[in-house]
């Protein structure tokens, strides 16, 4: 224990400890706790400005998670030798806790924020990424920083069919689904994660079995924060208002906007452009000498458009483009479209189209993953690109960003169940969606995309993924809801919810839920789930219409590829002295080969793009490492001739002795005029020596026996 620590103990089911510390490190942080379970110690701070900066009206706040190489024991790797950018995998960590946290900050508070969470020790047998959510409001609890907290992050799995707590890593390997559940006492905030084709039923329960979990550790942190002294908050003044202005823009132009959101125009830019020509009218009649802030003026022209927007749609059942609330967006789907690419599909919704591909590579290009905790390789990865012209956006290409990295991961957790097995498929698979429109839910898009292309490439998938985007738009003072399949990107920004489920005709693979409002009742989450199942299944219907089955062949100019397997010791064979063998063969065949050894086995992947090629560079390979057998017949090289008989290189890498008594049935007095150095013959192998392994070689054996002359 530290100097001048307070800690508080959570203690899961199986007995295992989650302890949080505060009060002896990181004391000028307005919050910082260090939040251990086993070796595993997570460092979060959290830190305030006391003031919104001149015309904020929205939360500016960062959360970084790191993880410390250190925290492993380990040095990274790169020529700076140093913690560089966060990870793919830090990044998702780090908008999880972000996706967590930020909805339970008044919505007045608008002071720049930032959240750290470091990993300084880890644990094998402890997930980091699970107690990330908790530290980072544990962190706000023993603050004096305003929030309608406390929440926490735990995963739930279901493992041998029953569900576990942060279950441990060698555990979850079993596990048939996955969820990390973020939620306060009250409700659930946040879900992400992935199944084995799960039913909603199953997913529900497991919603509610963490939650139960969620609770006690927000109980926990009450306490901490009465044993800090920290119930009361910092008072803040973010926002200046004019209600006058208010009263007189909703007057003026609720009944305009209403009256635009009722047209049920399907066309996001007619749409726009109609909502902003009532804006511009508006200021127009203000005069140009008016005194009234222009930050405001668009703040409750927001607000008053949303509020419209969302009565229209409790009130009618009804959308802004038309549809019903369970209505999808019509869809049409091409495959093939790109004829260089080993697989390829254009996918498009409403006003949401992604062009997606699908390469397929060696072992070479499996991606690498060096982290400090995660380290190995992936043989099946999804990039996600969404451009500015997407959306008719004037936008510089900088490389991803975290939205991009988390719609990729999402799509890649879905596709990544139906794949086959890595010992099934040899390839390294790589799923590249560009966003061409959208309008909401492209990642959705990703997702049938990506389904459509793996098939194109005649990758041997389980079944076709689809996935839907849920929205919600709920009244909390009458109770009325409507929820909303195959969101518009409108609804999403205007609604409550934005659930993202996708499948296949048996069941879930992945899912992700953001909750903006205070929680969500279990029974409507369930009629949710059964309505986007519902979309999920009239989507499969029209991808059918494409493609329904994966093609039985690959592109003539995809990669083809022969597995083998050999005893290991032939390993050295195969490759020769510095590589000379195995990179002769790929110069001769221009086939690529991948040898490995696994299990006390030599693997071999050969592949190439052409059928004769890869036909070549197998014979080699299956005559370096075949057996040789007493009593076949091989057709040798003349490799050294000496006066006792010549060296015969009857197989690759190996040579036998023709002693000069086996070569022809006649006596022979010398070598003189035989044989040539080169000279392909004929050769049975008649014995191989016990004790040396050498080989005796006989040609004529193979010649017919003269008859005895009489005498």
């Amino acid at each position: 224990m530290l100097p001048n620590s307070i800690s508080k103990t959570i203690t899961l089911e199986d007995g295992r400890e989650i302890i949080i510390e505060t009060g002896a490190l990181a004391k000028q942080a307005d919050g910082a706790v260090m939040v251990k379970m086993g070796k595993s110690m997570l460092l979060a701070t959290v830190v305030t400005k006391k003031e919104a900066g001149e015309g904020v009206d929205f939360l500016p706040m960062s959360v970084d998670y790191q993880e410390k190489f250190a925290a492993s024991g380990k040095i990274p790797g790169g020529f700076l030798k140093r913690e560089g950018r966060l990870s793919d995998y830090e990044i998702l960590i780090s908008r999880m806790v972000d996706r967590a946290i930020r909805p339970i900050f008044p919505d007045d508070y608008h002071a720049d924020t930032n959240i750290t969470i470091t990993l300084m020790s880890s644990d094998e047998e402890v997930l980091p990424d699970c107690l990330a959510g908790l530290a980072a409001s544990a962190a706000l609890a023993v603050s004096d920083i305003p929030f309608n907290g406390p929440i926490s992050e735990v995963r739930v799995a279901k493992i041998d069919g029953n569900f576990v707590i942060n279950p441990k890593p060698v555990d979850l390997e079993r596990a048939t689904m996955e969820l990390i559940v973020a939620g306060s006492e009250e409700f659930i905030l946040m879900v992400e994660g992935e199944g084995n084709e799960i039913s909603e039923d199953e997913m529900v329960e497991a919603l509610q079995f963490a939650h139960e979990e969620l609770k006690r550790h927000c109980q926990v942190q009450k306490e901490l924060t009465k044993l800090v002294g920290k119930e009361e908050k910092r008072t803040y003044s973010h926002e200046v208002n004019d209600e006058s202005l208010l009263e007189k823009m909703k007057a003026e132009l609720y009944d305009k906007l209403y009256g635009v959101v009722s047209k049920q125009i399907p066309n996001k830019q007619e749409r726009s452009e109609l909502i902003k020509a009532i804006k511009e009218d508006f200021v127009e009649s203000l005069g140009e000498e008016h005194e009234y802030d222009e930050g405001l003026i668009g703040r409750y022209f927001g607000k008053i458009h949303k509020e419209a927007a969302r009565n229209f749609t409790l009130k009618e059942k009804k959308r802004l483009d038309g549809r019903n609330p369970d209505e999808i967006r019509p869809i049409w789907s091409v495959v093939d479209y790109l004829p260089s690419a080993h697989g390829s599909a254009v996918f498009t919704r409403g006003e949401t189209q992604s062009i997606t591909t699908c390469t397929l590579g060696t072992k070479l290009d499996e991606q690498m993953v060096d982290g400090a905790v995660h380290s190995g390789y992936n043989k099946f990865y999804l990039h996600y690109n969404f451009p500015g012209f997407s959306t008719g956006e004037v936008k510089i290409n900088r490389g991803p960003g975290r939205r991009e990295v988390g719609h990729g991961n999402l799509a890649m957790r879905a596709l990544k169940k139906v794949l086959p097995p890595d010992a099934e498929n040899p390839y390294t698979v790589r799923i590249v969606s560009d966003i061409l429109e959208s309008n909401g839910s492209s990642s959705m898009a990703t997702v049938c995309a990506g389904s459509l292309a793996l098939m194109d490439a005649g990758i041997p998938i389980k079944a076709p993924v689809t996935g839907i985007a849920m929205g919600m738009i709920s009244d909390a003072k009458t109770g009325d809801y409507a929820i909303l399949s195959d969101i518009l990107g409108d609804e999403d920004h205007l609604g409550d919810m934005d659930f993202k489920v996708t499948g296949t005709a048996k069941g879930i693979t992945a899912c992700q839920m953001d909750l903006k409002v205070e929680g969500l009742d279990y029974n409507v989450l369930k009629e949710a789930l059964y309505q986007a199942k519902k979309g999920r299944l009239h989507i499969l219907e029209e991808i059918n219409k494409t493609l329904d089955a994966p093609r039985a062949e690959f592109k003539p100019h995809a990669p083809r590829s022969y597995n083998m397997q050999i005893p290991k010791e032939l390993i050295g064979a195969v490759i020769g002295p510095g590589g000379k063998v195995i990179q002769e063969i790929q110069k001769d065949t221009e086939a690529t080969i991948i040898i490995e050894e696994v299990d006390n086995v030599g693997k071999i992947n050969v592949f190439s793009t052409n059928q004769e090629s890869m036909d070549a560079a197998v014979a080699r390979i299956k005559a370096i490492v075949a057996q040789p057998e007493i009593g076949e017949v091989y057709t040798g090289k003349v490799k050294n001739i000496m006066p006792f008989g010549a060296f015969v290189e009857f197989m690759p890498g190996k040579d036998g002795l023709l002693h000069i008594s086996e070569i022809k049935w006649e006596r022979l007095e010398s070598m003189d005029g035989v044989l040539e150095t080169g000279e392909e013959i004929a050769v049975k192998l008649i014995d191989v020596d016990k004790k040396t392994g050498k080989f005796k070689l006989s040609r004529k054996a193979l010649l017919p026996k003269p008859e005895k002359k009489d005498k």
